[in-house]
């Protein structure tokens, strides 16, 4: 498709803008860089090659039994377990508990010697009966089946944003720095977190900060775009009927603005997180309600303009619908403050995504979220690698944003020369 001679002395322009165009570069590279995250971040190897068998742990779901194993569910692929289970080592049996669960109580007779049997039970009820421990020792026990030919390729962090490990070589698991640190009676070093491959430390519950902070730019930048996109859209629909029609049906459509914009976001926020389910998509069709409100305002100023010029009027004059004329005729005429504004819409959507997150009426835990960063940042003031890293990240996100729009807004403006 061919650009327009107005158009390309518009690009032209925005790319002399260096700044603009630059930082247009650099946020569009970091956002394409952060959509494959799971392939950057993830706790799921790769590529796992065991006796000239190939698993890819990180597109398909395998058991342990698939690998050699007794249990059905998926193998932590970091544990200890895991690695002795390819290595040939004994692996210790697995305790479950009355449901089942792995991680159970170890009960035994002598538990219960204190207090009185609630029912009457005696050893004879048991005798036709193998014994119960036995039994869940036995169902738990993987044999030793020698040890496998394997190599693995792990992610660049080889962690998610939701794994807690149960060890590190650094000796704790909970807000790791990523530099040495003293511990808290100063008689001994911590080590570095990079140790055990976290390269931006940990947070309060043990997870990867960077890998947090990978998943929360991504879903910041898809939030902040979708709510522009589909603000933009209903923006422009309900402000060109608005701008087109006029009359009574601009007044109505403007009082019924105004009083839709006059209740608060943040309200409508907390009353239905109140008795609905919160979720990205209920965050995201919250916000939307009022997203469009500013678009509009702008597309039926251009629409009133634009409507009583003679082409406008030979299109009428010779039958043309309505919604053709607004489709094809004023609609792209009007069509420069909706690219001016939408790196500023999108600007809106991510701060708004952060604050509610930062507030905790944002996406649910355990949720990447940047502004679930900055809380953490907030409460352990001492642990600044994670304030740091997530408030530098943002604001670079933001600047950058701020600066293309300044770009476009000037590569737009009529008044500027080519």
């Amino acid at each position: 498709m061919r650009l327009s001679k107005d158009l390309q002395v518009k690009l032209k322009r925005f790319r002399r803008d260096r700044r603009a165009f630059y930082s247009f570069l650099f946020i569009s590279a970091v956002f394409l860089l952060t959509l494959p995250a799971e392939w950057i971040c993830n706790v799921r190897p790769i590529l796992l090659k065991i006796d000239d068998r190939l698993y890819f742990p990180i597109l398909f779901s395998y058991s342990e039994k698939d690998f050699g194993g007794d249990l059905l569910s998926e193998p932590d692929y970091k544990s200890e377990r895991f690695i002795r289970l390819l290595t040939g080592e004994k692996i210790k049996p697995v305790a479950l508990d009355d449901f089942g669960n792995r991680g159970g109580l170890d009960l035994g007779l002598g538990d219960f010697e204190e207090e009185e049997p609630v029912f009457p039970l005696s050893l004879e009820d048991f005798d036709d009966e193998e014994d119960f421990s036995i039994q869940a020792n036995d169902s738990n026990q993987t044999h030793s089946k020698g040890p496998k030919d394997f190599w693995i390729i792990w992610p660049p962090i080889p962690y998610d944003y939701k794994y807690i490990p149960t060890q590190s070589q650094s000796g704790r698991v909970v807000l790791v720095a990523p530099y040495a640190t003293r511990s808290a009676d100063g008689r001994s070093m911590i080590p570095s977190s990079i140790k055990d491959k976290h390269y931006l430390g940990t947070d309060d519950r043990g997870r990867d900060v960077l890998a947090r902070l990978i998943y929360g730019f991504r879903i910041s930048m898809i939030f902040g775009i979708s709510l522009a996109v589909f603000g933009t859209f209903i923006g422009c629909l309900i402000g060109g009927v608005q701008g087109f029609f006029g009359g009574l049906v601009d007044l109505i459509g403007q009082r019924l603005t105004e009083i839709w914009g006059s209740i608060p976001r943040l309200y409508i926020l907390i009353i239905l997180s109140s008795f609905l389910v919160p979720s990205v998509l209920l965050l995201f069709g919250i916000l939307i309600l009022t997203a469009w409100m500013g678009i509009a305002a702008y597309i039926r100023a251009e629409f009133l303009k634009i409507r009583n010029l003679e082409f406008v009027k030979a299109a009428k004059g010779m039958g043309v619908s309505n919604f053709q004329i607004m489709r094809r005729h004023i609609l792209p005429n009007a069509l420069t403050p909706v690219i001016t504004f939408f790196p500023f819409e999108v600007t809106a959507g991510i701060l708004a995504l952060v604050s509610l997150d930062y507030l905790n009426l944002g996406v649910p835990s355990p949720a990447p979220s940047m502004g679930e960063l900055l809380a953490q940042g907030k409460n352990n003031l001492h642990a600044l690698w994670i304030l740091l890293p997530t408030f530098t990240a943002l604001t670079v996100a933001l600047t950058s944003l701020t600066f293309v729009g300044e770009g476009i807004r000037n590569a737009f403006d009529p008044k500027r020369s080519a």
